[in-house]
């Protein structure tokens, strides 16, 4: 497969947020329509194959990829959220940092019982918060069909922590 346009300009900043990481930034996929399209198409097409009903984003970045792709599909976005962010009765799924947890949270009514969930973010890195938004979306008895990520930092292993899920990820590292 040829590499993508998205590829070819995600640019690594050595040493953020913390001396050591090499940070993959997406800002010039986005700034790009020609490239953001590209992500966006192919990820849609994932989703379709996998016959989602739902489609979720986690959040922030996942709003921005998955939000088009509801949108072309012509099918409800979930959100899914930092802990405090949202307004109504929610579920909430804690989760491991490298240092500490985290917390994601759904609103009760994002996902009706049995529907079909594509679950999409930007990146997966070691899949602790893919993992916990695929929790809640359980939780909420919807069935996840698959992830879609732009990037996969294969190194952290994060696919390993869902084995029992369909993964799309477009670029590898």
């Amino acid at each position: 497969m040829a590499q993508l346009l998205a590829e070819s300009l995600i640019r690594d900043v050595p040493d953020f947020p913390k001396p050591g990481i090499m940070f993959k930034d997406i800002h010039p996929v986005l700034q790009s329509p020609q490239a953001f399209r590209e992500v966006c198409d192919l990820l849609r097409e994932d989703a379709k194959a996998k016959g989602a009903d739902v489609i979720t984003g986690i959040e922030s970045r996942g709003f921005i990829f998955g939000v088009p792709i509801a949108l072309d599909l012509d099918l409800p976005f979930a959100l899914t959220r930092k802990i405090g962010k949202l307004p109504f009765e929610k579920i909430t799924e804690e989760y491991d940092l490298e240092y500490g947890t985290a917390t994601i949270e759904m609103h009760v009514d994002a996902i009706s019982p049995g529907q079909r969930v594509y679950i999409v973010d930007d990146l997966l890195a070691t899949g602790g918060t893919a993992t916990a938004a695929a929790r809640l979306i359980e939780r909420l008895n919807g069935v996840v069909c698959g992830f879609g990520f732009m990037v996969e930092l294969g190194f952290l292993d994060g696919r390993s922590r869902l084995s029992d899920y369909e993964i799309c990820s477009l670029i590898k590292y």
